[in-house]
């Protein structure tokens, strides 16, 4: 009987990592996403932005996140902070160019929120939006689903 529930666990946490490897992190259909894994939701020339589902998956548990002055200026593809993980350090960048009007303080005292809510409770930043027509750069979910099976093919 032992021998049947060791292989059972065995079994279990085979499957579980196999899962896992195949298993893709969610992607929500009606945001933009970018290259550095950053999602944006745009409402009128207010955006929401935040890092992805695969983004916080291979961070690991983050500890701190750090983030811009409200009223400070973003431009897409540049830094506004950072989030740091038990694993690493990792610039957030921004997917759209703006200003900075409200910033998430929920993520001073639960970090975490990134982790176990990345696209509704772990949303990093809002912005003025400057320029619509810079959307155009950005990918919609399905793009952002293969360029990220694509990237963790390679590595």
């Amino acid at each position: 009987m032992a021998s049947r529930l060791l292989w059972a666990s065995r079994a279990a946490s085979y499957l579980r990592i196999s899962a896992f490897q195949r298993g893709f992190a969610s992607v929500v259909k009606d945001l933009k996403y970018a290259d550095s894994h950053e999602w944006v939701k745009v409402e009128g020339n207010s955006a929401t932005v935040g890092i992805t589902d695969h983004a916080q998956d291979h961070l690991g548990d983050v500890v701190y996140v750090e983030l811009p002055e409200v009223g400070a200026p973003v431009t897409q593809g540049s830094g506004f902070g950072a989030v740091e993980s038990v694993k690493a350090t990792s610039d957030i960048y921004s997917p759209v160019s703006g200003k900075v009007v409200e910033v998430n303080v929920e993520l001073s005292n639960s970090p975490g929120l990134v982790n176990a809510s990345p696209y509704e409770k772990g949303w990093i930043i809002k912005v003025e939006v400057s320029d619509n027509g810079e959307l155009k750069k950005l990918m919609d979910a399905d793009q952002y689903s293969k360029f990220c099976e694509e990237e963790d093919a390679k590595h």
